[in-house]
């Protein structure tokens, strides 16, 4: 899963992503509002957890923006005002939950995987592509009806182009997807996730887009 973090706060910040990576997490991290919206703008995450108190853009700011466009991405706010009207002023914004700070690391873990529960459960059905269906709710993939056993970026590689067959996908997308902004990456690592794909799957589930990325063909 892609998370976009949104914490001003240097400390804090490094300590929740340091503490999200173990857990299979994809965790980007900005410092300002007006970075954040930008971001999510332009780029596809699948929860965002947001701070209130930032510089440029607050944070109340940045999530009535996201609602306004008609933006469903679940956001889970962290804030260390504490007052009922603050509670009732961000989740009237569109806030799906509120963590007060200072908070427990497994706390924010499980509030995170409840609203990323709730997110597929009612946005995103099973995943249908010739043999190949993929249940993002239990995140179970099947080939001919049999369980097949991914590793978690392979799993998240799947998911990206299974959900938009016919269209290319360049490397540096599925890269970006995979990775985030700041981790380094092997030169071949794409290549790999996509080798074991086709072994596990089928060698011709994934076309190569020569010079350009990969794409999975509409189904017949």
């Amino acid at each position: 899963m892609r998370i976009l973090l949104v914490e001003d706060d240097i400390a804090l910040g490094e300590g929740i992503r340091i503490a999200l990576k173990p857990e299979g997490y994809t965790v980007d991290w900005l410092q300002d509002g007006v970075s954040a919206l930008h971001a999510l703008t332009h780029e596809n995450f699948d929860l965002v957890v947001l701070d209130l108190g930032l510089p440029r853009m607050a944070g109340l700011e940045v999530l009535a923006a996201l609602r306004a466009a008609h933006n469903p991405i679940p956001v889970l706010v962290l804030t260390a005002r504490d007052s009922t009207s603050d509670r009732i002023a961000g989740l009237d914004a569109g806030a799906d939950d509120y963590l007060v700070k200072p908070f427990d690391v497994d706390e924010l873990q499980a509030r995170m995987r409840a609203l990323l529960r709730r997110s597929f459960q009612r946005s995103q059905p099973l995943i249908v592509h010739g043999q190949v269906s993929l249940d993002p709710a239990s995140h179970e993939v099947c080939y001919a009806g049999q369980p097949v056993v991914l590793q978690r970026k392979e799993y998240l590689l799947l998911h990206q182009m299974l959900c938009q067959p016919g269209k290319v996908h360049t490397r540096d997308k599925l890269v970006q997807v995979l990775y985030g902004w700041n981790e380094e990456v092997e030169s071949n690592a794409l290549d790999v996730h996509i080798h074991h794909l086709r072994k596990k799957l089928h060698p011709d589930l994934i076309r190569t887009v020569r010079g350009v990325g990969y794409i999975v063909d509409k189904a017949e």
